[in-house]
C-alpha cells in the first residue's frame, strides 16, 4: 500500500487531531474528517470535513480496510462515539484511541471492538499539537495484526523514531501515563530550576531565557522542555501570545489528571514514585486547594509556641538574619553519627539543649 492510497478518518479535529489531518493531506494522505464545529481553514487544505456524528458518511468514504483515528476527551466520550462507530464498520477495520485514555478502560473497548471483529489500538499520543503538525510520538497497544493495517499511517504521521508496537490491548495508553508521569517529574525540576535562579543571590548577565538557551546547546539537561523554557521565557514562537512579564504568568496550573491514576496505581502496588507524586501535589498547591491545613499548623504551633497568626515582621527578619555560620554538615562531621570523627572545633556546638 503506497502513501497516496492511504485514506484515514479522523474524529476530533482539535488541537491534536487537526494537526494530524494537517500533516496527513501534506503526506499525500486523504483524510476525512468529523467534528462538532465547523473547520473551513481545514477545508481549504483539502481535508473533508463532517458533522460530528456522521459515522455512516465516514465509513462509505474511507477505503477497505478502514483506519480511524479518535482524538476525543477521556471518558465516557469515548464509549459512546466507538459505539456509534463500530456498528458502521467491517471486520478488519482499525479504529485507534490517540487519547490519554486509562489502560483499563482500553482493555475494556478493545474486547468490545473485537467482539465485532474490529481491531482497537490504543495509541499513545505524545508531543502536543506542534509535533502533530511536524511528527508525533506514537506508543500502540492492541493485536498485532491491527498494528500491521494502521502502521503505514502512524509511520508516515510520526517523526523518526518515534513509533513502537508495545505489547497487548491496554499497553499503549498504560506506557503514555508513565511516560507523562516522566513529564511531570522533568516540568517540575525545570520550575524549581527556575525559583532558584530567581531567588538566587546573584544578579545574572543577560536574560534567564538565554541562560536556558544555553543549556539547550550540549549540556546534559538539554531537552525540548528546556528549550520551551527558553523560548516561554522570551515569548517566542508558540509563546507569543502568553504574557510578555513572567511575573504575570498565571500561578496556577491545570491538567486533565491522568498522572493521577499513575500515582494511584503506584499506590496499589507498593511501587515507590516520589518524584512523579510530588510534582502532582506541587501542582494541587498552584490551585489554592489546601485552605484549612495552613490553618490547623498555625494554631497548633501557637498553642506550643505561641507563634503569631499570620505574617509578623520580626520572623521575617530572623528567617533571614537567624543563621550565623553556614557550615556544611561535611564541615561539621565526618562521618555522619560518629562523635569521634567531629572536628575537634565543631563539637561545642553539639553540647546543650539540642532545641
Amino acid at each position: 500500500m503506497s502513501e497516496q492510497e492511504l485514506t484515514l478518518g479522523i474524529v476530533g479535529l482539535g488541537k491534536i487531531g487537526g494537526n494530524l489531518a494537517r500533516q496527513a493531506v501534506g503526506k499525500d494522505i486523504r483524510v476525512v474528517g468529523l467534528d462538532a464545529e465547523d473547520r473551513p481553514e481545514l477545508e481549504e487544505m483539502g481535508i473533508e470535513v463532517h458533522d460530528a456524528g456522521e459515522y455512516e458518511t465516514l465509513a462509505e468514504k474511507l477505503d477497505p480496510p478502514r483506519v480511524v483515528y479518535l482524538s476525543l476527551p477521556s471518558g465516557e466520550l469515548i464509549d459512546d462515539q466507538l459505539d456509534q462507530l463500530v456498528d458502521e464498520l467491517n471486520e478488519g477495520d482499525v479504529v485507534m484511541d490517540g487519547g490519554n485514555s486509562f489502560w483499563r478502560d482500553s482493555i475494556r473497548r478493545e474486547e468490545r471492538c473485537w467482539d465485532e471483529g474490529v481491531y482497537f489500538l490504543d495509541t499513545g499520543t505524545s508531543g502536543g499539537p506542534p509535533r502533530a503538525k511536524e511528527g508525533a510520538c506514537f506508543m500502540v497497544g492492541g493485536k498485532e495484526e491491527g498494528f500491521e493495517i494502521a502502521e503505514p499511517y502512524l509511520d508516515t504521521l510520526s517523526v523518526e523514531g518515534g513509533l513502537i508496537h508495545v505489547g497487548e490491548p491496554g499497553s499503549g495508553h498504560f506506557v503514555k501515563l508513565v511516560h507523562n508521569g516522566i513529564e511531570f517529574g522533568m516540568l517540575q525540576s525545570i520550575a524549581e530550576g527556575v525559583e532558584l535562579l530567581e531567588a538566587g543571590q546573584f544578579d545574572l548577565d543577560g536574560e534567564m531565557g538565554d541562560l536556558f538557551e544555553t543549556w539547550n546547546n550540549g549540556a546534559v539537561i538539554e531537552s525540548w522542555l528546556v528549550e520551551l523554557m527558553s523560548k516561554g521565557l522570551k515569548n517566542e514562537d508558540q509563546f507569543s501570545d502568553a504574557p510578555e512579564n513572567f511575573e504575570d504568568v498565571p500561578n496556577f496550573v491545570e491538567d486533565t489528571g491522568e498522572v493521577n491514576w499513575l500515582v494511584q496505581e503506584a499506590f496499589k502496588g507498593e511501587t515507590p514514585v516520589p518524584v512523579i507524586t510530588q510534582s502532582v501535589i506541587e501542582l494541587f498547591k498552584s490551585r489554592g486547594n489546601q485552605k484549612h491545613a495552613p490553618r490547623a499548623v498555625a494554631l497548633m504551633r501557637h498553642g506550643f509556641g505561641l507563634h503569631p497568626f499570620g505574617e509578623e515582621e520580626s520572623l521575617m527578619d530572623e528567617r533571614v538574619t537567624g543563621r550565623v555560620d553556614n557550615d556544611a554538615r561535611s564541615d561539621i562531621r565526618q562521618e555522619e553519627g560518629d562523635e569521634d570523627t567531629l572536628r575537634p572545633e565543631k563539637r561545642e556546638s553539639y553540647d546543650g539543649d539540642p532545641n
